[in-house]
């Protein structure tokens, strides 16, 4: 009996002991109370997350700053796997920079079992440096990277998670010598989806000066992306010369595809840091580059060199001769250099002819029931659509600049000299590339090109070899611009080894080309009112090739120095003649302005039996093409949004899908 008592008083003992304010687990669930405040106080603790293990700190807390309760939590959460992946989605950019701040939220850094912030202000100067980066893929900036939610200020008391990272990067930098370059670029060959964000993420960093665009798809859906420099991208500034460059018209010459993009961050990242020279070309001139015009034919090749360099399919060609074909054609089979509007034979059978015009050739209607590319598409719509002064194509194969005609003025001549009205200035065109270039103009024989030594590297497009539909020739012919074909060497897929000496082979012959839009004539051709006159007609006396005037009546005219007649007239207005001198030593253009006075329109036979502008203005007038610009709707008649490319990694990973990673979500 006395010991049945002893148990029954112990075990109510034991139950009024109980923590004054003690919530039963069924009240706690009710929200009345919480045990919370009787739970054992947190302690710092070993930091072992995977990939922050080499955080400059080896203590952390749980819960930490997002709120998981222990390492396992946080290491199966959608932070961390984003932490995990990075570096691949950014290709390398800002990295290891938003590791190591991320894990600073994650596993944060413990000091006298308290927790310290990392700091707001780093947060904010990553957030400045690397959110193109994020922009540039179509993802949002991560929500634990909030500066003002997770970080703390100075005055609070915060730790600067990049501070041994910065002061390993001041002591790299301090041992460089003053001529070593101060943009560094990545010399290696980027696959599709990575040139894509390159562009983009060069666009974003330099906002001020460039954006990309599209300038329509290619047969298999990929985008034809360009990115443009200029002091106020996205618009045409009176009187600034436009000019294009293009890269990888054929998959398989990959060389100017790589140039052209090393060059996209090359302008950027001089501009910043005050380069002189690139300031003034930029705030002077607007820069477009379409560094894959066959993303399609890239592909293919780009496969056939990855199985030529297996080891496996002992192939002993390696990439010299590798690639001569495969990819040079897009998906369809068709040679874009091949399938451009023929307006040279156009010109050719009516050029004897005084009332036909030999400049703005309209696209004949019988040119469109054939089979047209895409891509070849896409490009003629840029071409009309923007004031293009002068060009360059890059292509491989040979080590020469090409300049039209491309196609023999003699049918059964295959290789014949034949020259445009602006023979001239296409040769000063193509020598001023020539000659910057590294090796292009000098007589050693035994280089690639040395068969074109005694021209000096370049040579008229029809005299090498004859062939109809190039794109320079529709370039001369159907508009102001003129256009150079650019031979970058005889490896037409070099090894990654070749890029670095290939960019300092043609950096400077790029700019140089750049810059020679900066010579000629330019000028306004305005009515009395001060209006500017658009599609005025500008001839030189004794070139049978016009330019005529853009939206805001502004030209440009490439012309060698010397004397020469200028004679200006639009439909409506007088005729008005001007006689200029361009002395050799000119280092900008000279400004030649017109004003033409209104007078009665009078009939004209030559605009009944000769009509140019209402013909040239026809463009696609079947709507062949309607199916490439219209928008992938669902069955509901709404655009489909589609996940980006990146979703997989979460998506497959079985964890809850970050929605927070989706920008305007």
């Amino acid at each position: 009996m006395h010991f049945a008592l002893l148990v029954l008083f112990l075990a109510f003992t034991k139950g009024w002991c109980a923590p004054p304010g003690y919530c039963a687990p069924g009240d706690e669930m009710l929200g009345l109370c919480s045990n919370d405040a009787y739970e054992e106080k947190p302690t710092c603790t070993e930091l072992n997350l995977g990939y922050c293990n080499n955080m400059d700190y080896s203590r952390t807390m749980y819960p930490n700053i997002l709120g998981h309760r222990s390492g396992r939590e946080a290491e199966s959460g959608a932070e961390y796997l984003l932490l995990s992946v990075i570096h691949g989605l950014l290709n390398g950019e800002c990295s290891p920079d938003i590791r190591l701040v991320g894990c600073s939220v994650l596993a944060p850094r413990c000091q006298d079992d308290k927790i310290v912030k990392p700091c707001r202000s780093t947060c904010d100067a990553l957030r400045k440096d690397c959110g193109h980066a994020f922009e540039s893929i179509d993802m949002a900036w991560p929500y634990f990277l909030d500066c003002d939610r997770f970080f703390a200020s100075d005055q609070e008391g915060c730790y600067d998670p990049l501070a041994a990272l910065k002061a390993r990067q001041d002591l790299a930098f301090s041992g460089l010598s003053p001529e070593e370059p101060s943009t560094i670029i990545q010399f290696t060959y980027t696959s599709n989806t990575q040139m894509y964000s390159l562009l983009k993420r060069t666009a974003a960093k330099c906002s001020h000066i460039s954006h990309v665009y599209s300038i329509g798809r290619s047969s298999e859906g990929r985008d034809l992306l360009a990115i443009e420099f200029t002091d106020n991208p996205g618009q045409h500034e009176l009187l600034e010369p436009e000019i294009k460059l293009l890269g990888n018209m054929h998959g398989n010459e990959v060389l100017g595809r790589q140039l052209l993009l090393y060059l996209a961050q090359y302008l950027c990242s001089e501009y910043m840091l005050g380069n002189q020279r690139i300031q003034t070309l930029v705030n002077n001139t607007r820069i477009h580059i379409l560094a894959s015009m066959n993303p399609d034919g890239y592909e293919l090749a780009a496969s056939e060199v990855e199985d030529n360099n297996d080891p496996e399919l002992n192939n002993q060609e390696g990439h010299l001769l590798n690639g001569w074909t495969n990819g040079r054609t897009n998906a369809q089979n068709i040679d874009l250099n091949r399938n451009f509007p023929d307006l040279t034979s156009i010109l050719y059978r009516n050029r004897r002819s005084r009332h036909y015009r030999t400049d703005h050739i309209a696209i004949p209607d019988s040119y469109w029931f054939g089979k047209v590319a895409p891509e070849t598409y896409a490009v003629m719509k840029w071409i009309r659509s923007l004031p293009f002064v002068q060009s360059a194509s890059l292509h491989g194969g040979e080590l020469v600049i090409s300049y039209p005609f491309d196609f023999s003025r003699h049918p059964q001549e295959e290789r014949m000299f034949s020259p445009t009205p602006d023979e001239q200035a296409f040769k000063q065109l193509a020598r001023t590339y020539a000659d910057a270039h590294a090796t292009m103009s000098d007589n050693d024989t035994d280089r690639c090109g040395a068969s074109f030594y005694r021209t000096g590297g370049i040579i008229n497009g029809a005299l090498w070899y004859s062939f109809a539909g190039g794109m320079s020739d529709f370039n001369y012919l159907h508009t102001n611009c003129l256009e150079i074909t650019v031979e970058l060497g005889c490896d037409k897929f070099p090894s990654e080894a070749e890029l670095y000496p290939e960019w300092k082979r043609n950096k400077e012959a790029l700019l140089s080309f750049m810059e020679s839009v900066h010579r000629g004539i330019k000028g306004l051709v305005k009515d009395p009112d001060g209006y500017g006159i658009k599609g005025a007609t500008i001839s030189v006396r004794g070139v049978r090739k016009d330019v005529t005037t853009a939206e805001d009546g502004d030209y440009w005219r490439l012309l060698n120095p010397g004397t020469h007649i200028l004679t200006a007239t639009a439909k409506g207005y007088s005729k008005v003649s001007k006689r200029i001198y361009l002395p050799r030593n000119m280092d900008k253009p000279g400004r030649v302005d017109f004003v033409l006075k209104k007078v009665p329109v009078e009939p004209d036979i030559d605009d009944h039996l000769f009509p140019t502008v209402d013909t040239w203005e026809r463009f696609d007038p079947y709507n062949q093409f309607e199916r490439y610009s219209q928008a992938d709707l669902s069955e509901g008649g709404v655009e489909r949004q589609e996940k980006p490319w990146w979703w997989n990694y979460f998506s497959q990973s079985g964890i809850s899908p970050p929605n927070w990673l989706l920008r305007n979500v």
